[in-house]
């Protein structure tokens, strides 16, 4: 009897971070090794590509996996025959995200991060569509029935970008809730299989809206809350505390992330960005730029449990729900809202909820409502993901604009339009071109 067959091709693996967990999460799974499996890793930086199948060849050989790896720098070479796809691409990431920080906060708006909200987050957001669109143009040419599972941020709005520009099936993935699981359970002092927790709401914006034992089905909450409020030794930072003493609900990852799409999130971020040279020492000595996998991608080191941790992600769970229909429920996924799986966010939102995962897809979950005020926040930034999904599709500088201004952190519409000015001239090699 033939082994079912499965192609996982995984665009952007030349990443350290990405490449890495893909391809240890694959080679370590049982289940995936059963499967006729081949791992496709593509990069358009072949050096980087290099590296992670050099690094792939050696975690087969040192764990004695089945899986088929190959490498390409075309991706249109990888998609043919793809049963899923997994993406986490970006270009120049470190420099562009500091202008994404730094020129807005010039003209005096200040923001947390500058990643996934606030007015560099468009930018981002833009850039990365620009990205994204052809790879999913590609998967519609070559492979149109495979599921796409992303990455790339701004996740919220590269999925509804997505949903709303093609036909591609796609799902968002994070671990952010997975913070949160552990945060709860590192509060309350209990195991976190002891725990059974509900969360709704927005990629790095979500909220924990139930939290019970998952034997008797007592309600925690309670008890979680007064243990934040008693200021127990845990790692809540300033922002994350203040907005469960304030609206009584918990939400993670940390302040900057959860601060992107707040006005006042500064007062407990600051101003600094937390990557660049004014927030950390500069040694005498300089660091080596070669990357840290090389000694162990080319034999010069031996592996070892710091690279063949598990990631903790879950897309290869999730590929393996589909294809074993294992009926699992998964923590989260970010999905378009067409069953309102939260009440009182709108229809084409792009939610992120738990899931069970079968050979039919992805079933999400309904989570029910969440509690008005934070609902209120969820649906701002899901009208500026609106604007700035239709400021692309249409190219127009006025929507941008609009975009922009949606922002709470926007305050000037004379500095808005500079800063667009701005932007675009300092990105033009990788944003689109906008007419008035």
């Amino acid at each position: 009897m033939s082994k079912k067959s499965v192609k996982i091709v995984a665009i952007g693996a030349g990443s350290s971070s990405f490449g890495r967990g893909i391809i240890v999460d694959t080679m370590r799974s049982k289940e995936m090794n059963q499967l006729d499996c081949t791992l496709s890793l593509v990069d358009i930086n072949a050096k980087a590509l290099d590296r992670m199948v050099s690094l792939a060849e050696h975690v087969c050989k040192h764990l004695g996996s089945k899986i088929n790896i190959d490498g390409t720098t075309d991706r249109r070479e990888a998609l043919r025959g793809a049963d899923f796809v997994i993406t986490s691409v970006a270009i120049k990431r470190m420099p562009l995200w500091e202008q994404d920080f730094r020129v807005p906060i010039s003209y005096g708006f200040c923001q947390a991060l500058g990643e996934n909200g606030g007015p560099g987050g468009i930018f981002h957001a833009l850039r990365n569509f620009e990205l994204m669109i052809p790879i999913c143009r590609d998967i519609e040419a070559l492979c149109p029935e495979a599921l796409l599972l992303n990455y790339t941020n701004p996740e919220s709005r590269i999925v509804m970008a997505i949903n709303y520009l093609t036909k591609v099936k796609v799902a968002g993935l994070c671990h952010g809730v997975n913070m949160a699981h552990e945060a709860a359970s590192q509060v309350l002092e209990r195991p976190i299989e002891n725990l059974k927790i509900i969360t709704g709401g927005l990629n790095h914006f979500f909220w924990v809206l139930k939290v019970v034992d998952a034997t008797t089905g007592e309600d925690l909450y309670p008890e979680l809350r007064r243990r934040i409020a008693e200021n127990r030794p845990v790692t809540l930072q300033p922002l994350v505390r203040k907005l469960v003493e304030i609206f009584g609900y918990l939400t993670i990852p940390s302040d900057d992330h959860v601060g992107e799409y707040l006005q006042f999130a500064s007062e407990f971020t600051g101003s600094k960005w937390p990557y660049g040279l004014e927030s950390r020492r500069i040694p005498k000595e300089e660091a080596s730029e070669a990357n840290w996998l090389d000694p162990y991608a080319y034999g010069e080191k031996p592996l070892d449990e710091n690279i063949l941790r598990p990631s903790g992600e879950l897309a290869i769970p999730i590929i393996l729900d589909v294809v074993l229909d294992r009926k699992r429920w998964e923590p989260s996924v970010n999905v378009l809202n067409d069953g309102l799986y939260v009440d009182n966010l709108p229809r084409d939102a792009v939610v992120e909820v738990p899931a069970i995962v079968d050979a039919g897809g992805i079933h999400p979950e309904h989570v029910g409502s969440i509690p008005e005020p934070l609902a209120a926040l969820n649906r701002l930034e899901v009208s500026i993901q609106k604007a700035v999904v239709e400021a692309y599709r249409t190219r127009s500088r006025k929507l941008l604009l609009q975009a922009l201004l949606l922002c709470p952190q926007v305050t000037s519409v004379t500095k808005a339009e500079k800063l667009i000015d701005d932007m675009l001239e300092l990105q033009k090699d990788y944003l689109p071109e906008f007419h008035e």
